[in-house]
């Protein structure tokens, strides 16, 4: 390969990684719509924020499909960790917000 092929290769590559950032930033940006309708929904039913025993099965689960992916599952695991306390710091605050005004069905 020439010093020019290589170049463009390096290029193309990058125009790669440049689309699949702007996937996953758009992606996590539908996720969290998402989940501030869910705190949302748990703050006007006084339901906690966190729920362990989701973000347990939810863990497992990703690090299944990280090892089906080829992905390390450390590193999946690490990834949605951040994102579950993220989620959970925006649930709290959700909550604090709307003083756990519980209505009925």
């Amino acid at each position: 390969m020439t010093e020019k092929d290589v170049k463009e290769q390096l290029l193309s590559y990058r125009q790669s990684i440049d689309n699949i950032d702007a996937a996953l930033l758009h992606m996590l940006a539908e996720r969290f719509r998402c989940t501030k309708e869910v705190g949302l929904l748990k703050a006007r039913y006084d339901l906690p924020p966190a729920d362990p025993a989701r973000e347990e099965y939810q863990i497992e689960r990703l690090r299944r499909l990280a090892k089906d992916a080829h992905l390390d599952p450390d590193f999946a695991e690490k990834f949605l960790n951040f994102v579950i306390k993220e989620v959970i710091r925006h649930h709290e605050a959700i909550a604090a917000e709307h003083g756990g005004t519980k209505q009925s069905a």
